[in-house]
Formats: structure tokens, sequence, C-alpha cells
């Protein structure tokens, strides 16, 4: 049921680990492709920095408020290097079209843009 409420999904709640193996979760915008789930996030942000310790994460269909909507799926992310955030990029245009437009504009307006980080992860399956 894990992947199959992501397919319909618009938000993922993305959690990763603190070194106590303590979860976060933060809702997100996602968009998957070829397996692979792309999230966008601020360069400095929480999650960012529990993710240079661990690839160690899991998501699962959620609200915008975070409210799950689906089980949790055990997953291995990676921070993109600047030459891959593009397919990032792309994928998350692709799916939420103008509202991504937006939020890349607003992101520009603010400096934000070029400090943001692209996650790939890729749901780990038994």
């Amino acid at each position: 049921m894990g992947l199959q409420a992501l397919d319909k999904a618009d938000y993922l709640s993305f959690a990763t680990f603190r070194k106590s193996g303590e979860a976060v979760a933060t809702p997100v915008w996602f968009a998957e492709e070829n397996g692979v789930y792309y999230i966008f996030s601020a360069g400095e942000a929480g999650k960012i920095k529990r993710l240079r310790n661990s690839g160690r994460s899991r998501m699962a269909a959620c609200t915008v408020t975070g409210a799950l909507r689906g089980d949790w799926v055990d997953s291995e992310a990676r921070i993109l290097p600047p030459e891959e955030a593009h397919l990032a990029l792309s994928a998350l245009r692709r799916k939420y079209g103008i509202q991504m437009r937006i939020a890349d504009i607003g992101s520009k307006l603010t400096g934000k843009f070029n400090r943001r980080a692209y996650i790939a992860a890729s749901p780990i399956t038994s």
C-alpha cells in the first residue's frame, strides 16, 4: 500500500534520521521517475544535514500538513550533485507545472534558488 499510495499523492512525508536514530519527517513536494523519488529542499535544511550523515530515510503519502495517507516505505536517499539537479527540477516541473514555476520565481526573487538542494530517494524493496 505504501508505494501505491504515492502514485496518487501530491505530498510525501519524507523522514530522515538523526544520529540518535530518531526519525524527523517533513511534508514535501516530490516527483517520481523510473522508481526514483525527487525532492527539493533549502540547502541548509535539517534533512540535508542529516542526509550528509546517512542516506537512511523513509517516505509515505501525506497531506500538506503531514498527516499520513499511506504506509511508510524504507528508502535510501542521496543529495544530488549540481550536475544532476536538472533531473529533479525537470521532474518536479512536469508534475507540479505552474505551481513549481511560481515557486522557482519566488526562490529566484529571494535569492534562495541557487541554494536549493535536490534529493533522489529510492525505495528499498525486500
